[in-house]
């Protein structure tokens, strides 16, 4: 379909946990940082293996909120990836969790993915979890649940959806986070879908859906309301993430 596409992935503590053989992930932080490194090079490794099945390169970029908030690293963490695309490469993403402490994590991919589709003014920011879509409540476990298929605002729809739940057992993502990704994301002139990781062919027709019936996007506009699918325009603009302001920039490089 000629997309360019930019992966963010997790799972180095999780590799190398099952590395290690251990039952759980460890609580304190020099042990989550060792596990990190254990795992990173055999996770980048399951990646490189997978798409050198299909003839297609991979580049590994660990990031760090430090590396988005200074602008120098900022400019250049976007240069490196505008290269990647252009040279047909499909970067692949992760928090540079060997380095990082509290003061400078994103915390979890929902928002590293929201921050990486802004810098690149990505078309699309998909959130692949095990729902089909938001839901007003966890369908796991509340017969009653609704599915909300668009949101036009993001701020206003937090009264209608319960976001108590947790990310995964080896995540740490949930509902919760994917708003803000999608408050961030949005905010930049990205649409953002949350869609079921089981059936990433839905991807396409998504896609083709989109492009069938939403108005074209209009740069010279920024958004008045954030919305999830039919955005317009990009923005400059401040978002404060646990206490810390992520600021989105427009390129002008």
């Amino acid at each position: 379909m000629g997309h360019r596409v930019v992966l963010v992935s997790s799972g180095a503590i999780g590799v190398g946990l099952k590395r290690m053989e251990m039952p759980e992930r460890p609580k304190h932080l020099s042990g989550k940082q060792a596990l990190a490194a254990i795992g990173q090079g055999r996770l980048i490794a399951l990646w490189d293996n997978l798409f050198g099945q299909l003839g297609q390169p991979i580049a590994q970029i660990l990031l760090t909120r430090g590396d988005i908030s200074d602008r120098s690293r900022y400019l250049n963490a976007v240069n490196t990836l505008t290269e990647l695309l252009a040279m047909g490469v499909v970067p692949i993403i992760n928090e540079n969790d060997t380095v990082s402490v509290s003061e400078i994590r994103f915390g979890d991919n929902d928002t590293l993915s929201a921050v990486t589709s802004s810098m690149l003014h990505a078309d699309y920011l998909f959130l692949l979890t095990d729902v089909d879509c938001l839901y007003t409540s966890n369908p796991r476990k509340d017969p009653g649940a609704k599915p909300i298929e668009e949101v036009m605002s993001v701020s206003a729809i937090r009264s209608q959806v319960s976001t108590s739940t947790l990310g995964s057992k080896l995540g740490t993502g949930g509902m919760e986070t994917k708003l803000i990704a999608a408050e961030i994301a949005t905010g930049a002139g990205v649409s953002v879908i949350i869609t079921s990781s089981r059936r990433p062919e839905n991807i396409f027709d998504i896609i083709q859906y989109n492009q069938k019936s939403l108005p074209p996007l209009l740069n010279s506009a920024a958004p008045s309301a954030p919305q999830i699918q039919g955005l317009i325009g990009y923005a400059d603009s401040e978002y404060v993430v646990e206490n810390i302001t992520i600021r989105v920039l427009p390129i002008h490089v």
